[in-house]
Parts: structure tokens; sequence; C-alpha cells
């Protein structure tokens, strides 16, 4: 027995009306089908046997995932008037905590990056060769890659609204404006979408990410440090390394707290290693 249909629609529109992106409200729907399956009445009782379902069968990072869906399923229950009162509990389960490392392996270095760039353009295969250059070269989400137009190469930045009214700017610095948009000319293409697929749609994340892959291995990379989200590291670290300023990089990658951009201070453990034979001579 599982969730209507009906109530995961106004879930869904409850979700979005909180500004959330489409991913992560997949994901939070996700979670509450897995919910219903496993234990349709969410008691008390139940949601702490389903929380000890995913602590046995996930990662840290999916088990947080599913549980932040399964609390806004419970706000959502609560806002609903006349909803079920027997089966509102006034409860949110907790999160588990995850070890935190002193180090940030999986990031693509500069050496690599500039490698698959010149792989890429070398092979004239210019459309990756420039999912890659804007990924590295602003910080943007995958999900925001894939929402950038020719119009905004010409004003050197493009602005994203959530549902709550905030704006998120992503820069493109000037250089690749000017590249991207000779690349566009020779297409003879002057407004749209930059990255569509053959059939003219806007391609997925998940479409970007997995064909990383494949040029990771085609070029003789490290695949596992070659996905979408590796780039936005790559940016931040860059940044810092050039100019300092953390509080700047949070607003850049459109962090809500300075907390989520201290990550980016870590070093990878080779990195830190490295340091360590430098300095220790004694």
């Amino acid at each position: 027995m599982g969730i209507e249909e009906e109530e995961l629609e106004l879930f869904r529109q409850f979700l979005h009306k909180k500004g959330l992106s489409e991913n992560t409200i997949t994901s939070y729907l996700g979670a509450v089908r897995q919910l219903h399956l496993l234990y349709p009445d969410p008691s008390p009782e139940n949601l702490a046997s389903y929380r000890q379902y995913l602590i046995s069968s996930y990662q840290p990072a999916t088990i947080n995932a599913r549980i932040y869906g399964i609390n806004k399923y419970l706000q959502f229950l609560a806002l609903q008037e006349g909803s079920r009162p027997a089966r509102i509990p006034a409860f949110q389960m907790p999160v588990v905590k995850r070890q935190q490392v002193s180090f940030l392996n999986n990031v693509i270095s500069n050496e690599d990056y500039e490698k698959l760039k010149n792989a890429l353009r070398k092979e004239g295969k210019w459309f990756w060769y420039f999912v890659v250059h804007f990924l590295g070269s602003t910080g943007a989400r995958v999900s925001e890659l894939v929402q950038i137009k020719a119009e905004h190469l010409h004003l050197g930045y493009m602005d994203l609204y959530s549902k709550g009214g905030k704006v998120r700017r992503i820069y493109f610095p000037d250089s690749l404006c000017q590249e991207a948009l000779a690349w566009l000319a020779e297409q003879d293409i002057h407004s749209g979408f930059l990255f569509l697929t053959k059939t003219g749609r806007p391609i997925t994340p998940r479409g970007i990410n997995s064909q990383l892959k494949v040029l990771a291995r085609r070029f003789s990379i490290d695949p596992d440090t070659v996905y979408a989200h590796s780039f936005r590291h790559l940016y931040a670290k860059n940044f810092l390394k050039k100019y300092n300023d953390i509080s700047l990089l949070a607003d850049l990658l459109g962090h809500e707290s300075i907390e989520t951009t201290k990550i980016y201070l870590q070093q990878s453990s080779q990195e830190q290693k490295a340091l360590l034979d430098r300095i220790v001579t004694w």
C-alpha cells in the first residue's frame, strides 16, 4: 500500500512554494513513497523504525536526504486542515551525524582540468569543452549550468530567482563569454539555451555527469574526480588561493551559511602529505 497520488501532488506543490529545486523535490517525493510502502501509518514509532531501516541500508548522505524529505512531509501534513490529525505527529526525525574529515579528496586537479579542456579543444568537442569550462570558471551547479542562455553571455551574468524571491547571480568571466559567443556565432546561434541535446531540448544534469565519466576515461583522467560538482569545488579552491575572501565566495556560490563554504578551505590528503613532507625535516 502506497501513498495516494493526489496527496503526493499536493506535497509537490508545497515543496515548490518553498522554493526547492526540482532535483530536491524528486528526492523528497521518493522518500515519502518509500516511507508509505514500508510503514503506511507515519506514527512516531514507525518513523523511528523507518530511520533505523535507512541507517542499516544507506550511506549517511542518502539517509539524511531522505530524513529531510520526510521532515518536510511532516510539516506539510501538519498544515493540512483536518488532514487525519491522529496521524500527524509533533515529531521531526533527527538526522544522522557524520564524522567530519579534515581533507577533501576526489576533486579534479588544475592539471587534469586543463588536460581535459585541451583534449576537448584539440578534438573539436566544443560542446563539452564549454560544459567543462563554464563549470570550472563560474562555480555554477549543474542544475544552473543548463539554464545559461546566449543572452546571458552579453550581460556577463545570469540571475536565478527562487520561489522565495531570493536572487542567485552567477558571473561569467569576460574571456569565457567572448570565446563562447564566437562558438555560438559559428553555429549562427544568437539566443536560447547553450547546452541542448541533438533533439533541441536542454541537456539534463544526469546526462552531463554520465558523459563526463566517459570523457574522463577517454582522456586517461581519474573518473572519480570528474563530475559536475567537482568543478565547483575546483572553482572555490582556486578562488580562495587567489583572493582569500570566504564571505564573498559564499555569496558567489549561493551558500546561505559561511559554514557550508568552509569545506573549500580543506586540502586533499595528498596536498596535506606533500605539505608535511616539506615542513617536517626534523
